[in-house]
């Protein structure tokens, strides 16, 4: 008879197996052993098997984001002050002011992703004097989704922007009547300004940057989070930028399984790029804790469909076919598994046409692929994603740009965006995740919250019935839906006997709480490999104590990651009636006709001089 490592027991045990619940389930040589009653499994105990009694808790199988940027968020997060759950723009601002002040020179304070407006109490952003009133002399670069960029005076001197500084490609830099830089940076036709303006700032040295990415996981085994699909991104060039990650990894530290994807750096070089990386390495290479997955989820800049819904559609560049057609095939003859972002239905059309292409002189045949987002796919696109045997990976964009979709177009386009039923319906493969941390949150619950509630952050109702999941699907999604995206569901998503030992018992039973209490919800012991690396009350004492964060002044160190904030329920409209004119207070704040620059202010509402 086996002897089990860790036994958890005399709890309530999702599996996502043949039967559903179970009340135990013993972890030997880093799998699941047996699960079943207390009395069946507790007969794997041994001398030196843990047990530990759940007192009635819910558990699930480890969570698995099918879209993250893990290993360039985990170099930075903690260089950056996270807004992610922050209940009113009062609290980001004291949280600003104080950070400015710790953080020396010459670093910034960065608030990269994970936030926006409508989760504030005051339903709107901040201002650009109120930026530069709690830090003067500490550069501050916050970055609002992917639409803009908000910087300091302090900031636009160290990244040398000034009035003689021109619009750099695929951005805008607004500017007052004199010509000088405001502070805001505008993605236009893309978001490329941002990506370079954040690239100025300083890095952490390796050591502090090992630490980062530590801090990193553990803040995600603190939500439950046991595997992710590393999506690449820009500035994360392979293999540079993996030293970190692959030197964690050979000294056993990792806490999230990562799958990960190549993402292609230099746009018109993308057959370079992988013509190089199909000799470097290949699908599969490394373990269950870090494998090499595949292409993407940039294969070729041309086919890339910016998503920003302050602006219209874009159009795909018309020579997007011919460039998209040699890497797919190259990636087909290689037996390469690859990802492609996509928004729109019709960027998906030209897409589809290339790779049906590519399949008619090189088979997929069972060749793993799959879409990112498809927020606006349409039934005929599914057919043909189904009948080359992709999947579409999701994640809750929706839950932070959904207010944008409707003004732009229509409540009733906003129903089925993505329509998540329909994919399921017929069939196809479906993962959820984040796309964090540089838009939506990381946090998994809130992801869960908008399946399930069809929601966003800021409670907009966007789905109806028909397009919400039931929370056991929801979740089914968020871990062998996943696992199908990187080839693994034969061994992660469940907890079935033979399957890796990945679990997260929950600070309140996911199946039962009131749906705005989803999104609450921590893991306060989870499991990898069948051992634990995260516990909190009244687990503490059975986990890895916390770790010490460097640099000392790192926002991390003061306030940790997603803040558990309280919901609000305001109005979406401002006092005078306007839906677009609430929606312009939310994004830009209040006006005030006396400042350069139509949008930003100080003072209380007194309109715009349209």
């Amino acid at each position: 008879m086996i002897t089990a490592d860790l036994i958890l027991h005399n709890g309530k045990i999702t599996t996502n197996d043949s039967t559903p619940e179970t009340a135990a389930v013993a972890f030997a040589s880093g799998r699941v052993a047996a699960t079943g009653t207390d009395a069946d499994v507790l007969k794997l105990r041994g001398p030196a098997t843990a047990v530990i009694d759940l007192a009635g808790r819910r558990a699930v199988p480890g969570l698995n984001d099918s879209h993250l940027h893990l290993i360039r968020g985990g170099l930075n997060f903690n260089l950056e002050l996270r807004w992610d759950g922050v209940p009113s723009l009062a609290d980001a601002l004291r949280m600003l002011k104080e950070q400015a002040k710790r953080t020396p020179p010459p670093q910034w304070v960065r608030v990269v992703g994970g936030w926006n407006e409508f989760q504030f109490a005051e339903r709107r952003m901040p201002t650009l004097a109120e930026i530069n009133a709690v830090s003067p002399d500490t550069p501050v670069f916050l970055l609002h989704l992917y639409d803009r960029a908000i910087l300091n005076a302090a900031a636009l001197r160290a990244v040398g922007y000034d009035k003689n500084t021109p619009d750099p490609s695929g951005g805008e830099i607004q500017r007052d009547k004199l010509g000088n830089p405001t502070g805001i940076l505008i993605a236009r036709p893309d978001a490329m300004i941002l990506y370079n303006t954040l690239a100025k700032g300083p890095k952490l040295p390796p050591s502090y940057q090992l630490n980062s990415t530590r801090q990193f996981m553990r803040e995600l085994n603190r939500l439950g989070v046991t595997s992710a699909i590393d999506a690449g991104g820009g500035f994360q060039n392979y293999p540079d930028d993996y030293a970190i990650i692959e030197d964690l990894h050979r000294r056993g530290e990792m806490t999230v399984r990562v799958a990960y994807n190549l993402f292609t750096q230099k746009p018109k070089g993308e057959l370079e790029d992988f013509t190089k990386w199909v000799g470097m390495t290949k699908p599969g290479a490394g373990d269950d804790y870090y494998r090499m997955n595949g292409a993407g989820e940039m294969l070729v800049f041309s086919a890339a469909d910016f998503e920003d819904f302050l602006e219209p559609r874009p159009d795909l560049a018309p020579g997007m076919e011919g460039e998209l057609h040699r890497v797919v095939k190259l990636l087909a003859e290689h037996r390469w598994p690859f990802r492609l972002h996509a928004t729109y239905d019709e960027s998906i059309s030209r897409i589809l046409n290339v790779f049906e292409a590519v399949d008619r002189e090189v088979p997929f045949a069972g060749l793993r692929w799959f879409f990112d987002h498809a927020e606006t796919v349409t039934e005929r696109n599914l057919e043909r994603i189904k009948a080359l045997g992709g999947g579409i990976a999701v994640q809750h964009r929706m839950a932070f740009q959904g207010e944008y979709f409707v003004d732009r177009y229509g409540a009733k386009a906003a129903e089925h965006t993505p329509p998540i039923k329909q994919m399921l319906s017929m069939g196809i493969p479906v993962g959820a995740g984040t796309d964090a941390t540089r838009v939506a949150s990381y946090n998994p619950w809130v992801s869960l919250y908008w399946l399930v509630s069809g929601r966003t952050v800021g409670g907009l109702a966007l789905y109806p019935e028909a397009n919400r999941l039931d929370r056991a699907t929801a979740l089914r999604l968020y871990s062998q839906g996943s696992a199908w995206l990187s080839g693994e569901e034969a061994g992660k998503g469940a907890l079935a006997v033979g399957q890796l030992g990945d679990l997260a018992v929950l600070s309140a039973d996911y199946f039962g709480v009131p749906e705005e209490e989803i999104k609450g919800i921590q893991s306060v012991l989870t499991v990898v490999g069948g051992k634990v690396v995260y516990a909190a009350e009244p687990f503490a004492g059975h986990g890895p104590p916390p770790l010490p964060v460097t640099p000392d002044w790192s926002p991390v160190a003061t306030y940790g990651g997603y803040q558990a904030g309280v919901p609000h329920a305001h109005s979406a409209r401002c006092s005078h009636g306007s839906h677009l004119h609430g929606l312009l207070h939310r994004l830009f704040g209040p006006a005030n006709p006396t400042r350069e620059g139509p949008f930003w202010g100080t003072g209380g509402c007194s309109c715009w001089a349209f």
